[in-house]
């Protein structure tokens, strides 16, 4: 059977990005009705959010840990959708320091104590602080 049409350029496809871990490089990609589109050829932060806390902050990506699709992308450290990574948690721990009063971090554990003993606190701020230990519960 003869084609019956030609290929037309909106039907066109590109390759895969594969986005390393890195330093931020994005280009720009022009698309249909001359739109751009930025495309991640490195990155290494982003936003992530701590479901049972409802809260979300944009941090470092350390590592990709896992990839069910493929173990190459681990080895090549290639970022891509439902990959497993390892990130900066300093902005949670801050996060949960400042709503709680606890702190995370288990090394330094001793000296924060001592350290947040010292400043002045008011009583509505510790009476705060106690009705919200009530029902904290650290997933």
């Amino acid at each position: 059977m003869p084609i019956h049409q030609k290929k037309r350029k909106f039907e066109m496809g590109r390759v895969p990005t594969m986005t390393k871990l890195g330093a931020k490089k994005i280009i720009n990609v022009r698309g249909r009705g001359n739109n751009i589109k930025r495309r991640a050829l490195r990155n290494d932060t982003g936003n992530f959010a701590w479901g049972s806390e409802a809260m979300a902050a944009k941090t470092r990506v350390l590592d990709v840990v896992y990839n069910s699709t493929n173990n190459e992308l681990v080895r090549t450290k290639t970022l891509v959708k439902n990959c497993i990574v390892i990130i900066d948690a300093t902005p949670f721990r801050a996060w949960y320091l400042k709503k709680y009063d606890v702190e995370l971090n288990k090394k330094k554990l001793e000296e924060s104590n001592k350290a947040r003993e010292a400043t002045k606190t008011s009583g509505s701020v510790k009476r705060k602080f106690a009705a919200i230990q009530k029902t904290r519960v650290l997933e």
